[in-house]
């Protein structure tokens, strides 16, 4: 099977109007998908959905053809949009976390990019600057073998500087047939990676489309488009 992710009807309430309302979406294997939208669309609803953290009002999700649980906790990479990781910790305590928890955690893939970020493995995670526990929490994140990769506002709130790393550590470090989404409203910084993208607004899917065949029907960039499309 191909498709990595199926929502079927799904929708999301918390007791008032629905966060999610009859999403239907298939994603299928190897792609870089862009989940877009402002804030209160129902991105990070959809990816804590994805990632077992939720469960559906109504309808369905399947990854892999299994509902969110422990079947597929060894299939999803969730990197949350907030600090999670106890800040106690040193780099090699968190990587020994990893590895515990996640069999496909690649701890010479980890050291590698610390490494390249000039973190050492006895530097603890409350003596770093706010980019680079941000680039921790990523390197974590991408150094699993898994099949689906759910990051909720990667580059929120960090430099141009480490968007750039960011964005260089989710392409060059994804695995083969891996797919990657990517929730965030800064569309212009991420979008040369992008080979698909889904517009959310109020809960509802907008638009999904193939990114280059979106800029060539429409002759003008994605950024462009989520600007009309999402403008007040």
């Amino acid at each position: 099977m191909n498709e990595i992710l199926i929502c079927r009807g799904l929708a999301k309430s918390y007791g008032g109007p629905r966060a999610l309302d009859a999403i239907d979406l298939t994603l299928e294997r190897g792609r870089i998908v862009g989940l877009l939208g402002p804030n209160g669309s129902g991105k990070t609803t959809l990816i804590k959905l994805a990632n077992g953290l939720l469960t559906p009002t109504a309808g369905e999700i399947l990854i892999d053809g299994d509902a969110p649980g422990a079947v597929t906790k060894s299939k999803v990479s969730y990197l949350p949009d907030a600090d999670y990781l106890p800040d106690y910790m040193n780099l090699r305590d968190l990587m020994r976390l990893f590895r515990d928890f996640y069999e496909d955690f690649d701890a010479d893939k980890a050291k590698e990019m610390f490494t390249s970020l000039s973190l050492k493995p006895t530097d603890r995670l409350k003596s770093l600057s706010k980019g680079n526990r941000e680039k921790t929490q990523l390197v974590l994140t991408m150094s699993r073998r898994a099949q689906l990769y759910l990051l909720d506002e990667p580059i929120g709130g960090v430099d141009p500087a480490a968007r750039d790393y960011i964005l260089r550590t989710i392409i060059g470090n994804y695995s083969e047939n891996g797919t990657v989404v990517i929730s965030t409203h800064l569309i212009a910084d991420i979008e040369s990676v992008l080979d698909e993208v889904v517009f959310l607004k109020n809960g509802k899917i907008m638009l999904h489309s193939n990114a280059d065949e979106l800029r060539e029907r429409e002759g003008k960039s994605v950024d462009a488009l989520f600007r009309e499309v999402f403008a007040c």
